[in-house]
């Protein structure tokens, strides 16, 4: 496998709000959806959540089996979707390819296209984890692969799953409208103003941030959006994400090395850890470990409606003491990834 770019024009199908876009195609990229898609997809991840908590889950997706292979470490990603598939009656197989993996044929020299191509006769989707930025999209519109497949997290590229669960998290909590021309937007509209979202941490290697930014960016909400970058020197948002955000419409950026200043007026932090696996030296990582820290004390500062959110895992970027404030939501943001997980496992595997 050899690196990939952030090129990501040869993907060509596009999510819609027609279930038929999405049957049976891959998700690669949070620049495939169309902001009919992503209403479509919150419609049905609430859908998902209102089973869940009322039945436990159904058996739509029975005889189904989830391929979940990941070439780095995971917990909440592949856990969450192997929950997802168990909650709509399906299964799984777990493919552990990375270092410490020992149930990968990578050790015996195959290739990610073999690998993948092999579990496909026994499974109906696969969801694939890589650390090489581009490696997803390659093996998905590769020849010979037939099943689609989903991108969860490759290298410093995109995290779309990720993104798409994290924007559900922030349509929910602020009750946002999107722009639709289809009469289907049932969010309360309680959010007035622009929507001003502080991306904080190591924005160079989080793929998280990457996609959430392009999402927000190319979704057409019914608020000016302003996107604060605010990150340690040398960990600041690339230019290629930058510039993607500039070409839409309706949105404002800016960038900050104060963190007190960032939140001001802000309705969103969003938290991420300085990633020390992305590091070449540990030296490297120990002058920037720690340089931002969410503490009560910044909170106290914060607006009172500001929800507070990360990815996780965490280190130390956020103090246990915020946990119990209202507005950190990151424990009912990885409840929403099962339940986001869901609706796209239904819509791509044509039971939605």
């Amino acid at each position: 496998m050899t690196s990939a770019s952030n090129d990501l024009s040869a993907i060509t199908n596009t999510l819609t709000d027609d279930v038929s876009s999405w049957e049976g195609k891959n998700l690669i990229s949070v620049t495939q959806m169309t902001t009919s898609g992503i209403l479509r997809l919150f419609e049905t991840a609430a859908a998902m959540r209102d089973l869940v908590r009322s039945k436990g889950g159904d058996d739509r997706l029975k005889h189904k089996v989830l391929a979940s292979v990941f070439y780095e470490a995971s917990t909440r990603t592949s856990c969450s979707f192997q929950a997802a598939i168990m909650r709509l009656g399906g299964t799984f197989l777990h493919v552990d390819g990375g270092k410490g993996g020992n149930t990968s044929a990578s050790k015996k020299g195959e290739s990610l296209e073999d690998t993948i191509r092999c579990l496909e006769c026994y499974t109906d989707v696969t969801v694939l984890r890589h650390p090489t930025t581009g490696s997803v999209q390659q093996v998905a519109l590769g020849d010979g692969t037939v099943k689609p497949v989903i991108n969860a997290g490759d290298g410093v590229g995109e995290h779309p799953t990720q993104a798409l669960l994290d924007f559900f998290t922030i349509f929910d909590e602020l009750g946002l409208s999107l722009d639709v021309d289809n009469g289907n937007n049932t969010a309360d509209n309680s959010h007035t103003g622009p929507l001003v979202v502080v991306l904080l941490g190591d924005l160079k290697h989080g793929r998280t941030v990457h996609s959430l930014a392009k999402l927000l960016a190319r979704s057409s909400l019914k608020h000016e959006l302003v996107l604060r970058y605010c990150a340690p020197a040398s960990l600041e948002m690339p230019a290629h994400v930058k510039e993607y955000v500039q070409q839409c419409t309706n949105v404002k950026q800016e960038e900050y090395s104060d963190m007190s200043e960032a939140v001001k007026g802000a309705n969103v932090l969003y938290v991420t850890r300085v990633q020390k696996e992305r590091f070449e030296t540990t030296e490297d990582y120990e002058k920037v470990k720690g340089a931002y820290v969410v503490d009560t004390s910044l909170m106290e500062a914060a607006p009172q409606g500001m929800i507070v959110m990360h990815p996780l895992p965490r280190v130390d970027e956020i103090s246990t003491d915020v946990d119990s404030d209202p507005r950190a939501c990151y424990f009912r943001q990885m409840e929403n990834g099962m339940f986001v997980r869901m609706a796209i496992l239904a819509l791509i595997l044509g039971a939605p």
